[in-house]
């Protein structure tokens, strides 16, 4: 037989405590730039170069897999810094350099912004 189950007294709950989202970010903010020395650094060393890079030397140069080199093409080149990726297919297999473009201040800073106006 089952056995029924017994009413429990309700407690009174106490008011929800409220944060401001906007001032645990403020506290907790992400850096936005790369460390001088971590594999992203290094990767977007090699796509700055005018000869760029292959998937191959991004894997020798991080330890990674084909397939980690492509999510970080898509997930943080494109997607997370902004940046416009280009490939061209030589001879030694696909070539990915960064083009200009993307968002203002992702490669290098606004200088026009420091520049005072006459």
């Amino acid at each position: 037989m089952s056995k029924s189950k017994r009413a429990r007294p309700i407690k009174a709950r106490s008011a929800p405590k409220t944060r401001s989202k906007a001032g645990t970010r403020q506290s907790a903010a992400p850096h936005h730039g790369t460390r001088a020395n971590s594999k992203q650094a290094r990767v977007l060393g090699l796509l700055r170069r005018p000869s760029g890079a292959t998937i191959a030397t991004i894997m020798q140069s991080t330890g990674w897999q084909s397939h980690s080199v492509r999510g970080f093409f898509a997930g943080v080149v494109r997607k997370k810094l902004g940046l416009k990726l280009a490939s061209e297919k030589t001879d030694g297999g696909r070539v990915y350099r960064i083009a200009g473009g993307g968002k203002s201040g992702a490669i290098e800073p606004d200088t026009a912004a420091a520049q005072p106006s006459a």
